[in-house]
């Protein structure tokens, strides 16, 4: 299956102006200290588990001491106990949706295989872009490779990097850090400067987002402000489940939740959602701009796993 999403993986890269192309296995790579295991019912990084309910299945993702915290409140098992064998022996007496049902209101990143609807992709050859101006607000993989692939074509990327919640990439993967973010240039703010950031955004032609709405907004950010000013402007959001969902997910889980996955069911790569979704990102991107059409571009990793599990049925 990795051979065949790897094909299609050409035929979007190709989409691409040509300075931007990557080989599949490029697009798909991400370093790792002491590097990524074989996928299974473990992700590479092993934040992420398939479990196998009383009735179906579900991935649970605790990549951040935080969640891990949450366990013993999701479970009812002691403080002190094996997280993942406290959520498997939980998991055997419940079906999975009401398992992940309880999850998601403890904000915890889970999903279910298959859950998320496909996306429409974009389906025409983009066009290079100089002097497009990108401001990349976003973090980790997807929405930085969307701003990597358009600095890649000529954008002027400016890279917002906060002072308070500094981005984990530079230190956990230094070379994905490098290709994704090393043809930007680097600007360290305090995220609730509102003046600065809101001065950064009004001189971008493109934003590119990956936090959820509630905290853009605290951050001064509003589609519905910024559009009436310029209707050119384009706001990549990428986000887990939709702008529209307060759910939380990452790479592995995503996956998951669009069908992104092995027979077994198994992890088929290292957080595959987030380098398709930044591929599509990038592609969505270019097109809105070459047609001179502002707006909110709301790019869900669930659902661009979902439609990349579409073209490999």
């Amino acid at each position: 299956m990795i051979a065949a999403l790897h094909e299609v993986l050409r035929e979007r890269l190709a989409l691409l102006p040509t300075a931007a192309r990557l080989e599949p296995a490029e697009l798909l790579a991400r370093d790792a200290p002491g590097g990524l295991a074989p996928p299974d019912r473990r992700s590479a990084n092993r934040h992420c588990r398939l479990i196998e309910a009383a009735e179906g299945w579900f991935a649970l993702n605790l990549a951040r001491e935080d969640d891990r915290e949450l366990i013993p409140a999701l479970t009812g098992c002691d403080p002190g106990a094996d997280v993942w064998e406290a959520v498997a022996a939980a998991a055997r007496s419940e079906q999975a949706e009401d398992f992940a049902a309880r999850a998601i209101e403890l904000q915890l990143p889970v999903a279910s295989p298959g859950e998320a609807a496909p996306l429409p992709l974009e389906s025409r050859c983009a066009a290079s872009r100089s002097g497009l101006r990108v401001l990349d607000l976003s973090a980790l993989w997807a929405g930085p490779l969307c701003a990597g692939l358009l600095a890649r074509v000529g954008a002027e990327v400016t890279r917002i990097e906060s002072t308070t919640r500094p981005d984990p990439t530079p230190l956990a993967s230094p070379k994905l850090d490098a290709m994704l973010n090393g043809g930007k240039r680097r600007v360290a703010l305090d995220l609730t400067d509102r003046e600065a950031l809101l001065a950064l955004v009004r001189t971008s032609d493109v934003l590119i987002s990956s936090a959820r709405a509630p905290a853009l907004a605290r951050l001064g950010l509003d589609p519905g402000a910024l559009l009436a000013e310029r209707r050119d402007f384009v706001w990549i959001a990428i986000t887990a489940h939709g702008w529209d969902s307060d759910r939380v997910g990452f790479g592995d889980d995503c996956a998951v939740a669009g069908g992104l996955v092995g027979e077994g069911p198994r992890f088929l790569g290292d957080a595959l959602a987030d380098p398709l979704t930044g591929l599509e990102a990038a592609l969505a991107a270019l097109r809105r701009v070459a047609l001179g059409k502002g707006g909110l571009i709301d790019l869900p990793l669930a659902r661009v796993a979902a439609s990349y599990a579409a073209m490999l049925r």
